[in-house]
């Protein structure tokens, strides 16, 4: 594992399956009566959101509270930033607090990378959103609910996504999640398949490691698991489509589509979902879509990725048992 997680490219095969696999042992902790490990016990962790947030930023929290870490939540919104603070001088201000860790998500596409190469402060820096960039810990998640459901649980220990074929449908060109997915789906062996309006697909898809498509019905039988993107107005400065029903109708998921797809398959989201737009109610409240699941496997896979950095080396699952033998 490198010193840092900025972006789901830099993950190697063995990062990744080294990542669900310990994530699949925290998720055990999660069925004890009492949901905690003391490996990062006197460790500061802390949340810099520059963006609002409420699965991520709650997400991390739990994970760092479950392994013990002592925990500093940090909102732009009422701080120093509001009054024209840079982010070097926030950095230097938590350096001199003496943090160990930075969970930081910013509207500036590569501020995660400034702060983790930069020497204003030495301390473990995790990517939790950077603009239109990447979100590494989604991608996990994600694939760690697809090797769930795909693979299995315990079948699934050790094991990628080879010959998995995924499908990611919306707005690609302001998806950070999209690009994160791309990029580790890829190097777990995943056959991925982008489907967007002409406007929504970025300059330069072409060196990306997925196919494109235009069409959502043609790639819905032979999808294993397809995943929605919630159209990103709030990045949006023209308009990308004529009116929200044409979307909804070329690149919405409801019922009948949902039945094209194999019986195995899986509806993905993200998060957060807009009922009617991107996917209906009857698919959302659906057996096959995953979306809390994924809510919960988010603790699971930040638990892994911050014992992973923070804890040491040796296996969680040996760790995590001599804890409980205690």
């Amino acid at each position: 594992m490198q010193r840092h997680l900025i972006s789901a490219a830099d993950l190697t095969r063995d990062d990744a399956v080294l990542i669900l696999d310990t994530a699949e042992e925290m998720a055990r902790v999660a069925d004890r009566p009492i949901k905690k490990l003391p490996t990062l016990r006197g460790r500061t962790i802390v949340n810099l959101f520059f963006e609002d947030s409420t699965r991520t930023r709650i997400s991390f929290e739990a994970a760092e509270k479950r392994l013990s870490a002592d925990v500093i939540n940090f909102s732009a919104k009422g701080s120093s930033v509001s009054k024209g603070e840079s982010l070097k001088d926030t950095a230097q201000t938590l350096e001199a607090m003496g943090v160990d860790a930075v969970v930081i998500r910013h509207g500036a596409s590569g501020a995660p990378y400034r702060l983790a190469t930069s020497d204003w402060i030495d301390a473990v820096v995790i990517n939790a959103g950077d603009g239109t960039h990447q979100h590494p810990t989604q991608a996990l998640l994600d694939a760690f609910t697809m090797r769930r459901r795909l693979v299995g649980r315990d079948a699934g220990i050790g094991q990628d996504l080879a010959g998995k074929r995924i499908t990611i449908v919306g707005d690609v060109l302001h998806s950070r999640v999209a690009r994160s997915n791309v990029d580790l789906l890829h190097t777990l062996g995943a056959e991925v398949t982008l489907v967007a309006p002409p406007t929504l697909v970025p300059v330069g898809i072409e060196t990306w490691p997925c196919e494109v498509s235009y069409d959502l019905d043609s790639t819905l039988p032979k999808s294993d698991a397809v995943m929605m993107l919630r159209v990103q107005r709030e990045r949006m400065n023209a308009a990308f489509f004529p009116t929200e029903r044409e979307y909804s109708r070329r690149y919405g998921l409801d019922g009948d589509r949902m039945a094209r797809m194999p019986e195995h398959a899986i509806v993905m989201h993200p998060g957060p979902m807009v009922r009617g737009m991107e996917i209906t109610a009857e698919v959302a409240d659906s057996d096959r879509c995953t979306v809390v699941e994924q809510v919960a496997n988010g603790v699971s896979i930040r638990m892994a990725v911050l014992y992973l950095l923070l804890g040491g080396n040796e296996p969680a699952v040996s760790h995590a048992r001599t804890t409980e033998e205690k």
